[in-house]
């Protein structure tokens, strides 16, 4: 009972000085509870609420399951300004752990799978995934935080505070790695040589534009096919 009463005090310590939750028993260590405010240059606080704009591609929380959770289905969505998977756990709204074993999230309606993954560049985090196979489609939706700009003079006005949606970032995983913002029909035949004829027939017979979910998956499906 003694070394119950001690292991139970130390846990408590130091969930406390890192000031962590317990969420459930899979996904212990979610980070603090969502309070959906940002620090202006100003040094103002501004509340979501008070900008323009909003840093979720879908704001209603969506039931998923997170893999390496026991959890049959969890409230989540994904906030694209700060690279988190929200969810709702006990009546708190958490951020997800970034880990591995919790990195495969799957929307049960409107379907649709985040993964985490590790791109070695500034967008390594949470993607879409689009398609999957030998070869992989991931799609990464970023928002950045625009801050207010002050009228210069009496003649003009304020710009509000927004948030921008920016341009997706699309990348094809391969048995070589990734091929980030793939371009043109040139770039993709030279990561795959041995494919070059059937390409080649491929492009002639598809107007694939590298801008388009539906044409990079058709490109990554047709990969994944010959």
């Amino acid at each position: 009972m003694k070394k119950i009463t001690i292991s139970t005090f130390l846990l408590a310590n130091v969930f406390c000085f890192a000031q962590q939750q317990i969420v459930s028993q899979n996904y212990s260590t979610g980070t603090q509870p969502i309070y959906y405010t940002l620090q202006s240059s100003s040094g103002k606080t501004l509340n979501y609420d008070d900008i323009l704009g909003t840093p979720y591609p879908d704001k209603d929380f969506m039931r998923a399951k997170i893999s390496g959770t026991t959890d049959e289905q969890v409230p989540i969505r994904y906030n694209s300004y700060n690279d988190e998977i929200e969810f709702k756990k006990e009546d708190k709204v958490l951020a997800l752990p970034k880990k591995a074993e919790y990195g495969r999230i799957e929307v049960i309606s409107p379907k649709k799978t985040f993964v985490l993954l590790d791109t070695s560049d500034e967008l390594a985090g949470y993607f879409y995934e689009l398609t999957n196979g030998k070869n992989s489609l991931y799609k990464k939706v970023k928002t950045k935080f625009i801050d207010f700009v002050p009228a210069p003079n009496g003649y003009s006005s304020d710009k509000p505070a927004n948030f921008k949606t920016l341009d997706p970032v699309y990348y094809i995983k391969t048995d070589k790695g990734f091929i980030k913002k793939p371009k043109s029909q040139k770039e993709i035949i030279e990561q795959f040589p041995d494919k070059k004829d059937s390409l080649a027939s491929f492009f002639k017979s598809n107007k694939i534009k590298f801008d388009k979910d539906e044409d990079l998956i058709k490109l990554v499906t047709f990969l994944n096919q010959n």
